[in-house]
């Protein structure tokens, strides 16, 4: 059995991953971490008949909760926080949360390796974006111009999302630069031809209606190759969710990336 700690318990995904657990007959949900929720039971927010206390902060909950797994969905100035004194018990992470520092990422990163405790992040936990990133990385071999579209609720913190930067610095590895030869004109508005990486325009819309889409756009001589995934609910993010929880306890360090479990 896998005992499981939530943080951001009390936000959308959560909640969804808290209702997932309780349903794995080999994962049981022991606690959480939410200041907005702290001090509420597991019985008031999930109907179920558990007089478990969650914490407003992550040192309460590591005193008075034995855990195998934290799995973290918050906000990327707020999981460092959580994902260090997590690292320093060494209790395993799995994090899902997007907008984390580059540079406290690796330092985080290089903790987990020192302490071989299992650290795992990806930017998105749907099978089928992971599939799309890779078939982007696959086609930028062979196209040297392409941009990114992501498309999320308005209710998102970060942009560009996790998955398109992933998807641009998996597109650009060994250092290609893309659209080499685009000229580059005037934006009449700031910022209307999108963010660069290594070349990769990215855009990013934000409007109500939308969960989590990502197209990538590859452009050759009088052909346009389109790659695009849609997460139509939350509910897609939930099998890799599971399967990170059931192998984070393998790794010995930190990994990134979906696909480094399948």
């Amino acid at each position: 059995m896998i005992s499981v700690v939530v943080s951001g318990i009390g936000g959308k995904m959560g909640r969804m991953v808290s209702e997932t657990i309780l349903k794995q007959p080999d994962m049981k949900l022991v606690g959480g971490v939410d200041p907005a929720v702290g001090g509420k039971t597991l019985s008031e927010l999930f109907k179920i008949d558990d007089p478990t206390t969650v914490s407003s902060t992550i040192e309460d909950l590591l005193v008075k909760t034995q855990f195998d797994v934290l799995i973290d969905f918050t906000r990327g100035n707020v999981a460092p926080h959580t994902i260090e004194k997590t690292l320093e018990y060494r209790r395993n992470v799995v994090v899902g949360t997007t907008g984390i520092d580059g540079k406290e990422l690796d330092r985080l990163g290089k903790m987990a390796n020192e302490l071989k405790v299992g650290f795992f992040l990806a930017p998105n936990f749907s099978l089928g974006a992971v599939l799309m990133m890779e078939f982007a990385k696959k086609a930028a071999k062979y196209l040297d111009h392409a941009e990114i579209i992501e498309l999320h609720h308005n209710q998102k913190a970060d942009a560009p999302s996790g998955t398109a930067l992933r998807t641009a610095y998996l597109m650009s590895e060994g250092s290609k630069v893309f659209n080499k030869d685009t000229v580059q004109g005037e934006e009449k508005i700031k910022c209307a031809l999108g963010g660069e990486v290594n070349g990769i325009r990215i855009h990013s819309v934000r409007l109500p209606g939308f969960v989590a889409h990502q197209e990538v756009l590859f452009g050759g001589v009088g052909e346009i190759l389109t790659i695009r995934h849609d997460s139509l609910s939350r509910e897609s993010f939930m099998p890799g969710v599971l399967l990170a929880i059931r192998k984070v306890k393998d790794l010995n360090g930190f990994v990134i990336g979906l696909e480094n479990l399948l």
